[in-house]
């Protein structure tokens, strides 16, 4: 929306590709989520933690945590996945329009996902 809205065709192309990664990466996002479903038998995230009492999913659940860790990355695109971004060329992806308080919101948003994934991690395979 905000590539859209700032009516400029870089901030468009950038919206369209930062959405492009974050769909393709929620798939596989929502796919590792299933043996951790399978070994809790729960949705709930109080649940998933109570269930890591004896041994916490990152044992047997070691490839899972690294490709879950993988998406994350890729998810609140950091490198070497900030391909959204792309940083290296002149145009810095959909924010390119904004700058003061609409830029300084983006970058909140954004840190503020990395908090949430991080935490999700936590919770999902270090015992909460």
């Amino acid at each position: 929306m905000a590539g859209w809205v700032s009516n400029s065709k870089y901030a468009f192309l950038g919206s369209l590709r930062a959405a492009a990664q974050i769909i393709s990466y929620e798939i596989s996002l929502g796919l590792i989520l299933l043996p951790i479903v399978i070994f809790s038998n729960s949705l709930n995230l109080t649940q998933i933690v109570l269930s890591q009492e004896d041994i916490v999913n990152i044992f047997p659940l070691f490839f899972s945590s690294i490709l879950f860790f993988i998406s994350i990355l890729a998810e609140t695109s950091r490198v070497p996945f900030d391909l959204s971004e792309a940083e290296s060329e002149l145009v810095s992806g959909y924010h390119v329009e904004y700058s003061s308080i609409g830029f300084t919101l983006f970058f909140l948003a954004e840190y503020s996902n990395i908090l949430l994934m991080s935490c999700l991690f936590v919770n999902l395979y270090l015992g909460g």
